[in-house]
């Protein structure tokens, strides 16, 4: 099976249905809806398209999740941090592990960054590879360029 190197989507998909864990549900009947853009080739990660109506529930992460707020707000709120709201071109880090309570305001819209999180040897592992990898890299060889610099 052959892999597109560059994928392109839309944030204007049609959504499927996924239900909230019930016994997270604090308060209303919030519906949820989602679509998954992209996964990567190991499946670790995935960017997905989210949307919830009103409504307070737990939210138990995981993995690492990073978001954006497209449209519509939520409130926030989690052990050692205050309630706060974010609305759109808000970006929220989630942590393997963390809990929040959502309350979602009439409704809201997200993009979602996710990741499996690998031990911590593995972690460690991967590190180390892609170290030597870039010491043993020939000058002049193209090398790939990152958001994150040259870490």
């Amino acid at each position: 099976m052959s892999r597109a190197l560059i994928e392109v989507g839309s944030c204007n998909v049609d959504l499927e249905l996924r239900p909230i864990e019930p016994s997270w549900i604090i308060e209303g009947n919030p519906v949820s809806r989602s679509h998954i853009l992209s996964t990567s080739a190991d499946g670790t990660a995935s960017t997905i398209i989210w949307h919830c109506t009103e409504g307070r529930f737990n939210w138990y992460y995981d993995i690492d999740e990073t978001i954006m707020i497209m449209e519509g707000s939520i409130v926030l709120e989690s052990d050692g941090m205050p309630p706060k709201r974010y609305g759109p071109g808000d970006v929220i880090f989630f942590r393997d592990g963390a809990h929040a309570k959502w309350h979602v305001e009439g409704y809201v819209k997200k993009i979602a960054f996710c990741r499996k999180t690998n031990p911590v040897m593995i972690g460690f592992l991967i590190r180390v590879v892609n170290k030597l990898k870039k010491m043993f890299v020939a000058t002049g060889e193209r090398r790939p360029a990152s958001l994150m610099g040259a870490g």
